[in-house]
């Protein structure tokens, strides 16, 4: 049962990806576009607007799996920004300050710089390709240079 559970190991990191990180950017559009129930800040205005912008770019790029570990490290951190300079000083606790969705996007994406991106990664497909490139020139004769 373990053997089965750790060869899935991948592919259920990879849909923990996708879905935290469509789920960081969507609430980004939200707050950045005024979508889905959303109240748009003033452009340039900070934190707000950075902060949106932060959760639209990074989480789209953590959902596809494209510079995974330094989007997630930078959603990270500003998830801990948002925790303790906004919700923190309301209250100890994320429950009593509101601030339990900034706490567990910050330790989900914390995670997700350890352990990379997992399965469907467009990293792991880019790095696929290069790497075959790369055997492929291994495997050409080197080009010998011809006396002039």
């Amino acid at each position: 049962m373990s053997t089965r559970l750790n060869g899935a190991q991948p592919y259920a990191l990879g849909l923990f990806r996708f879905v935290i990180g469509l789920i960081f950017a969507i609430h980004g559009a939200s707050s950045l576009f005024g979508l889905f129930g959303g109240r748009e800040p003033e452009v340039g205005a900070w934190p707000g607007w950075y902060a949106a912008l932060i959760q639209l770019v990074c989480g789209t790029l953590v959902a596809l799996g494209l510079g995974t570990r330094i989007a997630a490290f930078l959603a990270s951190g500003s998830m801990a920004y948002a925790y303790f300079v906004v919700h923190q000083p309301e209250a100890l606790t994320p429950v009593g300050n509101g601030g339990e969705a900034s706490a567990l996007f910050c330790w989900a994406f914390l995670l997700l710089v350890f352990t990379g991106p997992g399965a469907g990664a467009v990293d792991r497909l880019l790095g696929a390709r290069s790497e075959r490139g790369s055997a492929e020139e291994s495997r050409r004769e080197p080009a010998t240079a011809v006396p002039a």
